[in-house]
């Protein structure tokens, strides 16, 4: 992770044996953070919630430990305790070794405090046969969207809407409610209905108060998904354009280097739904500038370069990025560098690359590998291989 914020918790970084110990000897449950140091949500917690001053006075509830799931160095952790989605957060016992409490996503301080309460509560129970998780509807809509329950998230998430004030619950439910109607059979009887009573739900959820920026980028993405998924291109185009408009707002106002380039790959996503890369190309560079060691700037700058046609920096961007990134994620990076050289004509380079993106794999603890990645790797090395 980039340097620089101030973290108001004290967390061990990477040293699951170590932050069990000091949890023993201190009689205390032991927090986890589980991350992924290219995704929106994890930086955006460790930028802007974790950095709240009024976090010091929680540092004494918990042992404070941070897993990065691309460091190899985890991969015992992540065998042991598999997660589904990232941020995932976890409260273990360190006598028993035993999960009592988790939750996934990201959450303000108020929520966060809250959380820490009922991590303790779960903490000193006797008689608990099973994990603790955070009470409310989009808590139990996460969990049925992560089973693959579709129709079933969906209903729940219209039956719920009306009951519910308006606030980051109501958002939550209707963005989970329209993702899970999204991802259902297109012929399904009750879809269209949904989707329409959803969407708008989403649509409006954009002018509540007290939405982390994270969450209402969120929304203004499945926004855009939901019509480029209905065939819609031009409305998906307005909506990435909105998208855009509020991302440069937000980045105008980030209270750090960190904070802005934690949304970052929204923004490279929303710009590229609008048709205009050039509008973000900036803004990624000043990235680079002020997070020299972070590898996900150059990344992205590479995907924005690509859209631009500008190959050769494109390539340039992929080689910075390609030396600084570790773990499962330089098979994303390899992927794109594949692409960029497609685009150039390159069909030679794009093979190489892919095929050492899938070497590389094959070097991964068993924890770490992303099978989903490897397909797509896979699909594409026979896309290329087709074409020659």
């Amino acid at each position: 992770m980039a340097a620089g914020h101030a973290i108001r918790l004290p967390f061990i970084e990477n040293d699951f044996p170590q932050a069990l110990a000091r949890a023993r000897e201190a009689n205390l449950p032991l927090f986890v953070e589980v991350l992924a140091p290219w995704w929106h949500s994890c930086r955006f917690m460790r930028a802007t919630v974790f950095t709240d001053a009024t976090l010091k006075k929680q540092a004494g509830r918990f042992v404070w430990l941070s897993i990065d799931t691309e460091d190899a160095k985890n991969a015992a952790f992540l065998e042991r305790y598999p997660y589904d989605a990232v941020p995932t957060f976890q409260v273990l016992d360190a006598k028993t070794e035993k999960v009592s409490y988790r939750w996934i996503g990201a959450v303000d301080v108020q929520e966060l405090v809250k959380r820490f309460d009922e991590a303790e509560t779960a903490f000193r129970r006797t008689d608990a046969t099973s994990v603790a998780e955070p009470s409310g509807p989009e808590a139990g809509l996460v969990a049925l969207s992560v089973a693959g329950k579709n129709e079933e998230c969906a209903q729940q998430a219209v039956a719920l809407l009306p009951e519910l004030p308006n606030g980051a619950a109501k958002a939550s439910v209707a963005a989970s409610g329209l993702d899970c109607a999204l991802s259902s059979p297109e012929d399904a009887p009750w879809r269209g209905a949904a989707l329409a009573t959803l969407e708008a739900a989403v649509r409006e959820s954009l002018s509540y108060d007290g939405l982390l920026d994270d969450d209402r980028s969120g929304l203004y993405g499945v926004l855009v998904d939901a019509r480029d998924r209905e065939g819609d291109a031009a409305g998906a185009k307005a909506a990435a354009v909105l998208w855009l408009d509020w991302l440069d707002a937000q980045a105008r106002s980030a209270p750090s280097p960190e904070a802005r380039a934690a949304l970052d790959g929204y923004r490279v996503s929303a710009a590229q739904s609008a048709g205009a890369p050039e509008r973000v190309l900036a803004a990624i560079q000043d990235s680079e500038r002020e997070l020299p060691n972070d590898y996900n700037p150059p990344a992205r700058l590479a995907v924005v370069l690509r859209e631009l046609g500008r190959y050769d920096e494109a390539l340039a961007a992929s080689d910075r990025a390609l030396a600084k990134v570790y773990g499962p994620r330089k098979l994303t990076l390899l992927d794109a560098r594949a692409t960029i050289l497609e685009k150039k004509g390159d069909r030679a380079g794009a093979k190489a690359a892919l095929e050492e993106a899938l070497a590389y794999a094959e070097t991964l603890p068993q924890a770490q590998q992303r099978k989903g990645t490897v397909a797509r790797i896979v699909k594409h090395l026979g896309q290329v291989g087709a074409a020659d």
